[in-house]
């Protein structure tokens, strides 16, 4: 008997796949910024170099723990592992803190109006189904 109990349908290989993806794509952006500050966005105005340059200094690493947690576990997910869940609860944490530091203690919203909230709204959407699509998983004992 193999080690998991259930095969795993293709939709799930599909989606494991697109979050890997998703999460590299977050890493990528996060060590763009690392690199580059600010000027990651591409053209920046004044006001993001200042606010970029006023966040604190704990500010980058609950991003990279967003990102990089969120890839692994889209990985543990991949590879049918149970220990995908608490990754991803790990990243949907450090997301809320992340992004609602920048939203509370900033100015942001005021100065470039509603809209900005709305990638970050999706962000936390993406994690949100990957906390339950990993729960699934363990249920279903497509991972163990």
């Amino acid at each position: 008997m193999s080690e998991f109990a259930r095969p795993v349908p293709v939709w799930f290989r599909i989606v494991a796949i697109l979050l890997v993806l998703w999460g590299a794509m977050g890493v990528f952006a996060c060590v763009q910024q690392f690199r580059l500050g600010a000027e990651a966005m591409g053209q920046t105005s004044a006001y993001d170099r200042a606010l970029y340059a006023s966040l604190p200094a704990w500010y980058n690493w609950v991003y990279a723990l967003a990102v990089g947690s969120g890839l692994l576990g889209a990985l543990a997910l991949l590879f049918r592992r149970a220990v995908a869940r608490p990754l991803f609860v790990i990243s949907l944490v450090a997301i809320v803190v992340q992004f609602g530091y920048l939203f509370a203690a900033t100015d942001i919203i005021a100065t470039k109006g509603i809209w900005v909230t709305y990638f970050p709204l999706f962000i936390f959407a993406v994690a949100l189904i990957e906390v339950r699509l990993a729960g699934v998983a363990i249920r279903n004992r497509w991972a163990r």
